[in-house]
């Protein structure tokens, strides 16, 4: 079975942290591609090896990513 998931990739200094906020498993990657290639691979293993109880207590139902604006200064 496949699960869609929300990945949201940053630059971190020399690289890219790639986070799946649906359950909080994230990982890096020296470009976009890698980081979400490894937060593939990293969510993979979690869904894989997790216990039924903590993939529940993690999951969340849905996820939103927008942008607000703000006034500064």
């Amino acid at each position: 079975m496949n699960r869609r998931l929300t990945a949201i990739v940053e630059r971190e200094g020399d690289g890219f942290v790639a986070l799946c906020p649906d359950v909080d498993v994230a990982s890096q990657g020296a470009t976009v591609d890698e980081a979400r290639e490894n937060l593939t691979e990293a969510l993979a293993l979690f869904f894989e090896t997790a216990p039924a109880d903590e993939v529940d207590r993690r999951l969340r139902g849905e996820v939103y990513v927008t942008q607000i604006e703000v006034a500064v200064g």
